[in-house]
C-alpha cells in the first residue's frame, strides 16, 4: 500500500487538470456555439479533399502501371521479332556462302539443296527459301521444286541488291507471292556475290505476314486498345484489332506515327486517334537492328476503369459522409445555440423578479457583494437605497390584488428609469419595497437621486373608476459608506432600511439619509 500512496494525489491531479480542460473546452464551444458547425464542415471538406488527393494519386498510380505494362509488352513483341529475325539471318549467311561457292553448284540436286538449306528454313510460319540468280528466277529452292517460268526480278528486295552491294540483311514491304498461291509474305534476303565481287543472285527466306499477326494475338490491350506492327518508313504490317485490306498499306500520314518518326527509338505519349477518335496512351520502340517498329497503345478509358469504378464509389461514400459529418456539427451547433439560450433565458429568469422585470433578492445580493468588494478595492464611496411603496397594503386591500400589481409595476419603472447607470443596481427586494445600489456614489449624489425618485412616482395617477384619481408615494430610507473604512455589506443595507423606516415614521413619502460616523457627519435631510 506504501507504494501506491505517491500515485494517488497524481492522479486526483490529473484528474482535475482534465475536467478543468474539458469545462474550458465546454465554455469554448458555448461561447462560440456556431464552431462546432465550422469547424465540422471543414473536417468534412478536409476528409473530402484527402479522399480526392488519393483518388486522384490512384489514377497518376493506373496510368503509371499501364505505361509499364505496355513497355513490357513492347519489350516482349521486340525481343520476339529481333531473336527470329536472328535466327532467319544465320540462315540466309548460310544460304549465302552455299551459293557462293562454285562446287555448290555442281553437286547433285538433292545433295545441293541439303548444303544451301539448314533446318531453320522448316520453321513455323516460313513460307519459303530460295536462291535467285542475276536474272531473277529460282535457281535452287528448299522444296526441290523449281519453276523456270516464275521471275522476281522486279520485286524490291532484288532491286535493292542488285542496286548496292553493302545492304546486308533487308526486309521488303508486304507481297503477294508467285510461287504460293498469292499469299501475302515479307522477304528476309541478303546478296549473293561473285568471286570478283560483282551481283551474282539474291538469297530469300519468305515470312507469311501471319506470323506479325500470330505474335500480335497473344497481347491484350484491352476492349478499346490497339497495337501495331509496322516498317519504319510507315507500311503497316500487323495490327489488332485487324480491319480488311489494311496490310501493306502506309500509315505514314497519321499522327501517330509522324510522332514517332520525329521522336527517338522508344517512348510513349497520350493522344487522340485519327482513326476511330478513342485516347490512347501510346508505347513504341524500334527493333534493334531491323526496320521494324512495335507499338501498345491501350485505351486510356481502359486503363482507367477499375479506377473510375472505385473512385466512384469512394466519392459517393466520402460525400455521403461528410454530409453527416457536416449535419451533424450544425445540428450540434444548433442544439448548443438552443441550449445556450435556454440556459441564458432560466438565468435571466432566476436573476429577475417575474412581475417588474428588475434584480431580484439573490441578485442583489450578489451585486451588493460584488460592489462592496470593489469599492473597498478602489477606496471608493457606496450607496444603497431602500424604497418603500406607501400605504401600499391599503390600496391593495381597496383596489385588489391586479391593481396592486400594476403599481408595483410602475413604480419599478419609474425608479429603473431615474436610475441609469449601467454599474447601479435595482432590484425588488420584496413585496413593494424596492432596493437600489449605487457604487461611487457619495451620500449627497444618493440624496439627490432618492429625491428625484420619490418626485418621478409622486407624479404617477391611478384611474380606477370614471372621474376617479389617485397619487402613489413611495418613502426612501438612503445610507452611504466607504468600505475600505470598515464595516460589511448587510451593515450598509441595513442602515438605508432603518433610514427607510424613519422616513415613514416622518410622515411618509419623503427622503431620509444617513452617512456612518466614521466616514462623515452623520445628518439627515428630508423631503
Amino acid at each position: 500500500m506504501s507504494v501506491l500512496k505517491p500515485v494517488f494525489p497524481l492522479h486526483q491531479r490529473l484528474r482535475k487538470r482534465t475536467l478543468a480542460w474539458e469545462a474550458a473546452l465546454a465554455r469554448a464551444v458555448g461561447n462560440h456555439p456556431f464552431v462546432a458547425g465550422i469547424a465540422g464542415t471543414a473536417v468534412a471538406v478536409a476528409m473530402a479533399g484527402l479522399t480526392f488527393v488519393s483518388l486522384y494519386a490512384g489514377r497518376a498510380d493506373a496510368l503509371t502501371h499501364a505505361h509499364e505494362t505496355s513497355q513490357s509488352l513492347v519489350a516482349i513483341i521486340g525481343s520476339d521479332l529481333e531473336r527470329n529475325i536472328e535466327i532467319y539471318n544465320l540462315s540466309l549467311r548460310a544460304m549465302v556462302d552455299g551459293a557462293q561457292r562454285p562446287l555448290t553448284w555442281q553437286l547433285s540436286p538433292g545433295l545441293r539443296q541439303a548444303v544451301l538449306f539448314d533446318r531453320a528454313t522448316d520453321a513455323g510460319y516460313l513460307g519459303g527459301a530460295y536462291i535467285l540468280g542475276t536474272d531473277g528466277k529460282v535457281k535452287a529452292e528448299q522444296s526441290g521444286e523449281i519453276n523456270p517460268l516464275i521471275g522476281l526480278g522486279d520485286r524490291d528486295y532484288f532491286l535493292v541488291h542488285q542496286r548496292g552491294a553493302s545492304v546486308g540483311l533487308f526486309i521488303s514491304h508486304p507481297f503477294r507471292s508467285r510461287l504460293r498461291d498469292h499469299k501475302l509474305s515479307i522477304g528476309l534476303t541478303r546478296r549473293i556475290d561473285a568471286p570478283a565481287g560483282q551481283f551474282a543472285g539474291v538469297a530469300l527466306l519468305a515470312i507469311r505476314i501471319e506470323y506479325f499477326q500470330h505474335l500480335l494475338d497473344k497481347i491484350n490491350t484491352g476492349p478499346s486498345g490497339s497495337v501495331f506492327i509496322s516498317l519504319d518508313d510507315g507500311t503497316l504490317l500487323a495490327r489488332k484489332p485487324l480491319t480488311s485490306n489494311e496490310i501493306g498499306t502506309s500509315i505514314v500520314r497519321s499522327p501517330v506515327f509522324a510522332y514517332i518518326a520525329g521522336h527517338s527509338s522508344a517512348g510513349s505519349f497520350v493522344t487522340v486517334s485519327a482513326i476511330d477518335g478513342v485516347t490512347r496512351m501510346y508505347t513504341y520502340a524500334r527493333v534493334p537492328g531491323t526496320p521494324l517498329l512495335a507499338v501498345v497503345a491501350p485505351a486510356i478509358d481502359d486503363i482507367l476503369a477499375s479506377w473510375r469504378k472505385r473512385s466512384a464509389i469512394a466519392a459517393v461514400l466520402t460525400f455521403a459522409l461528410a454530409m453527416v459529418v457536416i449535419g451533424v456539427s450544425w445540428l450540434l451547433a444548433f442544439a448548443v445555440r438552443d441550449k445556450i439560450l435556454a440556459e441564458g433565458e432560466l438565468l435571466r429568469l432566476a436573476a429577475t423578479d417575474p412581475l417588474t422585470g428588475l434584480a431580484n433578492r439573490r441578485t442583489l445580493d450578489q451585486r451588493l457583494d460584488e460592489a462592496w468588494l470593489h469599492s473597498r478595492r478602489n477606496g471608493e464611496p457606496l450607496s444603497a437605497l431602500f424604497i418603500d411603496i406607501d400605504y401600499f397594503k391599503r390600496f391593495n386591500d381597496t383596489h385588489g390584488h391586479a391593481a396592486g400589481d400594476e403599481v408595483i409595476a410602475a413604480v419599478a419603472d419609474c425608479v429603473a428609469s431615474t436610475v441609469r447607470r449601467s454599474i447601479d443596481v435595482v432590484a425588488r427586494y420584496g413585496g413593494e419595497e424596492f432596493a437600489v445600489i449605487l457604487p461611487g456614489t457619495p451620500a449627497a449624489g444618493a440624496a439627490r437621486l432618492a429625491e428625484k425618485i420619490r418626485r418621478t412616482v409622486e407624479s404617477l395617477r391611478f384611474t380606477h373608476a370614471p372621474g376617479t384619481q389617485e397619487a402613489v408615494t413611495v418613502s426612501i430610507g438612503s445610507a452611504s459608506c466607504v468600505p475600505s473604512n470598515g464595516g460589511t455589506a448587510l451593515e450598509l443595507l441595513a442602515a438605508a432600511d432603518e433610514q427607510l423606516y424613519a422616513a415613514k415614521a416622518a410622515g411618509r413619502n419623503q427622503v431620509m439619509s444617513f452617512v456612518r460616523p466614521e466616514n462623515e457627519t452623520t445628518h439627515g435631510a428630508s423631503s
